[in-house]
C-alpha cells in the first residue's frame, strides 16, 4: 500500500520516498528494475582450481551479500519485495537464472576436469550449494556463516558426485 513501506523504510532514506514513488512506483518498483539490470551484470565466478573450492566459495559469497552490513539489507529488501510484488518476483527470478547460468561455468570446468560426472546439470547444482542458506535466512531464520556455507557447498558436492544431477539419458 502506497505510503506503508517498511522493506523501504529498511533501505531508503527518508527524503528519497517521493522520487521512488513517481519514478518506480515504489521500492518494489525500484527493486524490479535494480534485479533487471543487475541480472545483465557479471557475477565473480568463482575460479580455485576445485570443484570443492569453487563451491565453497560461491556459498560465501551469498553469505557475503547478506550479513554484510551495507549490501546485506538491500539484498533482504529485494527479496521481501519479490514476495509482495509479482513484477518484483519475476525479476528476482531472471536474476537468480541468470547468476545460476553464470555461476555454472564452474560445474562445467569440474565436468572437464573429470570432477563430475558428465550430464551433471550445472544449475542445479549451483541452486543446490546455496538453497540451505536461503532457507535459513528467509524460513527458518537461522544464521549463516562461512561454516554453514562451507556445510551447504560439501551437501551439493557429494550428491553431485554421486551423480544426483545427472541428466536422464534420452
Amino acid at each position: 500500500m502506497k505510503g506503508e513501506d517498511p522493506v523501504g523504510q529498511s533501505v531508503l532514506p527518508a527524503d528519497v520516498g517521493p522520487p521512488v514513488y513517481r519514478r518506480w512506483g515504489g521500492v518494489e518498483g525500484l527493486a524490479a528494475d535494480a534485479l533487471d539490470l543487475a541480472s545483465g551484470e557479471p557475477w565473480p565466478v568463482p575460479d580455485t582450481g576445485t570443484i570443492e573450492g569453487d563451491l565453497r566459495a560461491l556459498a560465501r559469497l551469498v553469505v557475503t551479500g547478506f550479513t554484510d552490513p551495507e549490501t546485506g539489507p538491500v539484498s533482504t529488501a529485494f527479496i521481501a519485495a519479490a514476495v509482495r510484488n509479482p513484477a518484483t518476483a519475476t525479476a528476482l527470478h531472471a536474476f537468480f537464472a541468470a547468476r545460476h547460468a553464470q555461476s555454472g561455468a564452474l560445474v562445467t570446468r569440474a565436468i572437464a576436469r573429470g570432477e563430475l560426472p558428465e550430464g551433471t546439470d550445472a544449475a542445479e547444482v549451483v541452486r543446490v550449494a546455496v538453497a540451505p542458506l536461503y532457507y535459513r535466512l528467509f524460513i527458518t531464520g537461522e544464521p549463516i556463516d562461512e561454516a554453514v556455507a562451507n556445510r551447504a557447498a560439501d551437501a551439493a558436492l557429494a550428491a553431485a558426485r554421486a551423480g544426483v544431477f545427472r541428466a536422464p539419458m534420452p
